[in-house]
């Protein structure tokens, strides 16, 4: 008999009153403030940059990280651009469960915080493990679904092992940004070792592909064309797959685009929201 699946407790039941939200002097360095909203069993934390009132985009992270790392990407936007980067429960500045939540657990939480914020439709910017986040919606909630950017699209269906994996992280660190090791050294820490392993082995028992499908908004896959996590065949797959998808490559990038190439990835994003689908080299 298969295990029960980890969700947030009544994380997909609608609360009779109005959750709090409160906003405060940002946690971390270059955001503008920080937006803490009860919701989800949890004080979910999120972190923004750009103008009051502007157009806004979701930031969704990957793997132990947190909004940290969509900082420079960010940075990118904010000019015209509201950009809010969400740290999901366990991770970042977010308190989670004691058991770390499953995909499908992490993606009730994300659909809870995005109605509880009025934030259904608003295009969504996912790296890694995020984009199986946000895939994992079309599932239970679609109508929460606005334009997306995949970045580094997990799990390769041909590497779903972990030495496969944890090989193809250690080779991807050359092609990274190297101020983003320490940062990304104390996301993980943040999270915990038990958090983190948990969390990778429900990656891997989710099957993004399957649920492609159900993708009904134009989107985009972006790949840095060094990313040996992502490799172009996954990435084109994942394309091909998606009703309205196109798959981008990044020159030069590895895994991390948001952070090791935000001038191109802010570029990708401006034009899928323009209703320009980006050609496959990004322009």
């Amino acid at each position: 008999m298969s295990s029960p699946r980890k969700v947030p407790p009544k994380a997909s039941a609608r609360r009779a009153r109005s959750p709090r939200i409160t906003t405060a002097a940002a946690v971390s360095a270059g955001w503008g403030l920080s937006e803490f909203t009860e919701v989800a069993e949890s004080r979910v934390h999120a972190a923004a940059l750009g103008p009051d009132g502007a157009p806004e985009v979701v930031c969704v992270h990957g793997l132990g990280c947190s909004h940290r790392y969509f900082l420079p990407l960010a940075q990118q936007l904010a000019a015209h651009l509201r950009v809010v980067a969400v740290d999901l429960p366990g991770f970042g500045q977010t308190p989670g469960p004691p058991a770390a939540l499953d995909i499908r657990g992490l993606s009730l939480a994300l659909a809870d915080w995005l109605r509880a914020t009025r934030r259904a439709r608003v295009p969504l910017i996912a790296n890694s493990a995020g984009c199986q986040v946000v895939v994992d919606l079309a599932t239970h909630s679609p109508e929460l679904l606005g334009p997306i950017v995949l970045v580094g699209a997990t799990v390769d269906r041909r590497a779903r092992s972990h030495p496969q994996q944890l090989w193809r992280l250690i080779c991807d660190v050359p092609f990274e940004n190297p101020a983003l090791v320490p940062l990304l050294a104390r996301d993980y820490l943040t999270c915990g070792p038990r958090r983190f392993l948990a969390t990778f082995q429900h990656m891997l028992a989710d099957r993004i592909e399957e649920k492609l499908r159900l993708i009904r908004v134009p989107a985009a896959v972006v790949r840095g064309k060094r990313d040996p996590i992502a490799p172009a065949a996954w990435g084109r797959e994942l394309a091909a797959r998606l009703p309205a998808g196109r798959y981008v490559e990044v020159a030069g990038a590895g895994h991390a685009v948001n952070f090791s190439s935000p001038v191109k990835l802010a570029r990708i994003t401006r034009a899928l929201l323009e209703d320009r689908m980006p050609d496959e080299d990004g322009a």
